[in-house]
């Protein structure tokens, strides 16, 4: 490799809370040249970056893109190609719903290094900030993370849903295979979810919680059934970012509200 370029590190800020960040990924900050940094990196991360660092915004909202996939490889390539050390900080991890295996490929092709920093994705981050565990012994001994976005019928498909590359979404295999599902970039198609697990035999009564802004100071955590938690959601005006959590293991999170409410009235 040409000792003149640069190198790209692809970092995982975790779930929301700054301090969740890994030490490895806080010494890559602090030693950028550049950070290309997403919608949902606290912002106090940045405050950890060298005063003369240039930052990038380059966040993703639904459906406002403010810079495109293409515009970021390009940004990339280019610091990195000028002998910068650039750092694109990604919310959770950047290998999980985070596009980092793309931006790896574009690198790699074009001769510049890079490598990735793991950071906690939101459904390990925000589940256990809503005290769900994702396993539970006896109750679920398996999860699977999976993405609803912009999700859309598929006509003529008996399987539900398609994601933006055009792969359905087997909520057919899904519904019954797994016992814990985490399912990211969904709320705009709650009911559509719901609706389609229980269409492919997940009881109605399943427990769902939906978590927006987990771990963070804003986070709020409402909780239902798969037959009523889009009407609860809606009425709450829950909006993103939020995470879905379907699982018997939703009910852990009452059984420890309610020993704390018990201790709080034994102490009071």
């Amino acid at each position: 490799m040409n000792r003149t370029l640069g190198k790209v590190s692809i970092v995982g800020a975790g779930p929301g809370d700054p301090e969740l960040i890994t030490i490895k990924a806080l010494r890559r900050i602090e030693q950028a040249d550049v950070i290309l940094y997403d919608r949902l990196v606290s912002e106090e991360l940045l405050q950890y970056a060298r005063p003369d660092a240039r930052r990038i915004y380059c966040g993703k909202s639904p459906g406002l893109h403010h810079m495109s996939q293409q515009a970021i490889h390009r940004t990339l390539l280019q610091y990195a190609s000028a002998g910068q050390h650039v750092v694109r900080l990604k919310g959770g991890d950047p290998l999980v719903f985070g596009r980092g295996g793309e931006e790896a490929l574009f690198l790699q092709e074009r001769g510049i290094d890079y490598e990735f920093i793991p950071g906690v994705t939101a459904a390990i981050g925000a589940a256990a900030g809503a005290d769900i565990p994702l396993t539970h012994r006896g109750i679920a001994t398996s999860f699977a993370c999976v993405t609803a976005s912009r999700a859309q019928p598929e006509s003529g498909s008996d399987t539900g849903m398609i994601d933006t590359a055009g792969n359905a979404v087997r909520w057919d295999l899904l519904a019954q295979s797994v016992d814990t599902l985490a399912i990211y970039m969904g709320v705009s198609q709650l009911q559509q979810i719901c609706s389609e697990l229980v269409r492919y035999g997940r009881p109605s009564v399943t427990p769902v919680a939906v978590i927006e802004n987990g771990t963070t100071s804003v986070q709020r955590v409402l909780t239902g059934t798969l037959e009523d938690i889009a009407r609860i959601a809606g009425a709450a005006q829950l909006g993103n970012p939020a995470l879905i959590i379907v699982g018997e293991v939703v009910r852990i999170r009452e059984q420890l509200q309610q020993i704390q409410q018990q201790a709080r009235t034994m102490i009071g």
